[in-house]
């Protein structure tokens, strides 16, 4: 693979192939605790855990989940955005030879229940707040025990003893973090009374599935990827190999990227705790808490997402905070401005890159050099150990010449096993050889880097998170008087987008546009609801019915 052309594109140091041991992702976390046990593992506003620490956690949280029933190859659902417990229970799981199923807290009850009916979980551990949602479904799913996670129980027990004060700020913090979840076993209870789990209890293998991570692929239905510790470990290897200069056990990483999300989960969950880092956790982004702690403990290394770099290199220039410890940051999920690289490298004197990838990669392909060479405006070139090729979208096994648009396709070690239970859907998109079509066309310069063009398939991408046209349609069309609906991304001036949905009225309803995005939150997750509907008389439909997304999309930028 070294004889691959773009790797004369690598940053000075980057091997063009990784080697990829027989190893568990337990096997990553247990030679961190081993080479870094004194050293800080988890920061959470300021309350520490050491890599030591974190280890007796992880064998005590197993030993608690299998009390309660869990074996390997069981599925266990997560519910939780980032927080400690997240970090324990990930690791806990994957212990027993378990699967993890990562969720997004936020979901609604008709989101969640989809997923949990699919892949049969019978344990979820579920953030307090969330645990209403999960009640509503339980019984139309195999769910039988609810593990309730109390956020506030992992602050520093000065700031848990300022959220008992009988003040308004003090009340919206609490109220905020989670709500008690009685009749539910106690996630903090469980742990603390459990024994470690005895050190000879079998550990998984590297072709074992690690995760189910939910992606609606290129055609929008929920699908489980399944991703074995093989794929994961790959990618989190690969990535270290990416960024020269790291040192391991000494870099401060920010998890403000949601540990749910394939791209969070892989840059904080794996790759972070491989290297020894310090991962501080931050339930949500919030610019003022990130500046907040990089007076208390500076960042090194920050993944993130356009906005969040636009806005924290605004306002702590705006602040006169220093973000000049953050000697690189990897951007990904959408489009990365060049006038945004441009603002965080003066602001910050570190390197903004691009990368690209999807979930069915564990989710990193391709990325920019973290060097002088790097390309904004591009998403780089293919990752170490990893290949790629530009095809005829409608004849695969066709390859387009350099220059020419086509479908990307991308082979490596983190390419996923298939999709959980769906044949067809995995037939559809791994092809012969280890190929995976990423639904994106693409153009490949002369220097082999990789442009993204357009979209076959109709990704909504606001806020770094992935919005199928499908679903935010289904939803809407549940609304009484709306009779036809499509959804859309239209560009947002600091990049990425935002969901737009042009909607028929039944006929004699007359609709009133905010009423009907208000009725869609019934249904959707607030990330997914239309920030405009803009009412047509019919939708643009090709010959054969299927509506016209493009056609949609250009019409409603001039609205």
């Amino acid at each position: 693979m070294s004889d691959h052309p773009w790797t004369a594109r690598y940053a000075p140091g980057v091997p063009a192939t990784v080697e990829v041991p027989e190893h568990s992702l337990v096997d990553l976390l247990d030679a961190s605790v081993e080479r870094f046990a004194d050293h800080v593992a988890l920061d959470f506003y300021g309350a520490t855990v050491t890599y030591a620490e974190l280890g007796d956690r992880v064998a005590r949280a197993a030993q608690a989940l299998r009390a309660l029933g869990v074996s390997a190859g069981d599925r266990v659902a997560l519910v939780l955005p980032n927080c400690p417990q997240h970090v324990v229970a990930f690791y806990a799981v994957l212990r027993l030879g378990a699967v993890v199923v990562e969720h997004n807290p936020l979901y609604t009850p008709e989101e969640l229940q989809v997923q949990l009916a699919d892949h049969g979980a019978t344990v979820a551990v579920v953030w307090d707040k969330a645990v209403p949602t999960v009640e509503q479904v339980a019984a139309q799913t195999a769910v039988r025990t609810i593990v309730a996670v109390d956020l506030t129980s992992a602050l520093p027990r000065l700031k848990r003893l300022l959220l008992r004060l009988p003040l308004g700020k003090a009340r919206a913090t609490r109220a905020a973090m989670g709500a008690p979840a009685p009749g539910h076993p106690r996630w903090e209870a469980l742990v603390e009374a459990a024994t470690p789990l005895e050190p000879t209890w079998p550990r998984p293998a590297h072709t074992d599935v690690a995760l189910l991570q939910y992606t609606g692929g290129t055609t929008g239905t929920p699908k489980g990827a399944i991703l074995t510790h093989r794929n994961l470990l790959a990618n989190a290897l690969q990535g270290r190999a990416w960024v020269p200069g790291l040192v391991d056990g000494e870099e401060t990483i920010y998890a403000v990227l949601p540990l749910f999300h394939a791209y969070g989960l892989t840059l904080c969950l794996t790759f972070a705790m491989g290297i020894g880092a310090r991962l501080v956790l931050f339930p949500r982004f919030d610019v003022d808490q990130l500046l907040d702690a990089m007076g208390r403990q500076p960042a090194t290394f920050l993944p993130a997402v356009p906005p969040i770099y636009q806005q924290l290199a605004t306002t702590a220039r705006d602040r006169g905070v220093s973000l000049r410890s953050i000697r690189c940051g990897i951007s990904g999920a959408m489009a990365l401005p060049p006038e945004t690289v441009e603002l965080w490298e003066e602001v910050s004197g570190g390197l903004l890159v691009e990368g690209y990838g999807m979930t069915e990669a564990s989710p990193i392909a391709l990325g920019n050099p973290v060097s002088a060479d790097r390309r904004p405006g591009t998403v780089g070139v293919p990752f170490p150990s990893t290949e790629m090729r530009v095809v005829d979208p409608d004849q695969p096994d066709v390859d387009r010449p350099r220059g020419e648009r086509g479908e990307l396709l991308v082979r490596g070690p983190q390419v996923f096993a298939g999709y959980w239970n769906q044949p067809e859907e995995t037939a559809r998109v791994l092809l012969p050889g280890g190929w995976l079509r990423t639904g994106d066309v693409v153009v490949v310069d002369e220097d082999h880097f990789v442009t993204i063009v357009d979209r076959i398939k109709e990704l909504i991408i606001t806020g770094g998170f992935n919005v199928y046209p499908s679903e935010v349609e289904a939803a809407l069309r549940k609304v009484p008087g709306v009779a036809d609906a499509a959804a859309v991304g239209l560009p947002l001036e600091g990049g990425g987008e935002e969901v737009v949905a042009a909607v028929v009225a039944a006929p004699g309803v007359d609709l009133d546009p905010d009423a009907v995005r208000q009725a869609s939150r019934e249904h959707l997750a607030a990330y997914k609801v239309p920030r405009r509907v803009v009412l047509v008389d019919e939708l643009p439909r090709s010959l054969i019915g299927k509506v016209l997304h493009r056609q949609v999309r250009d019409a409603l930028l001039f609205r």
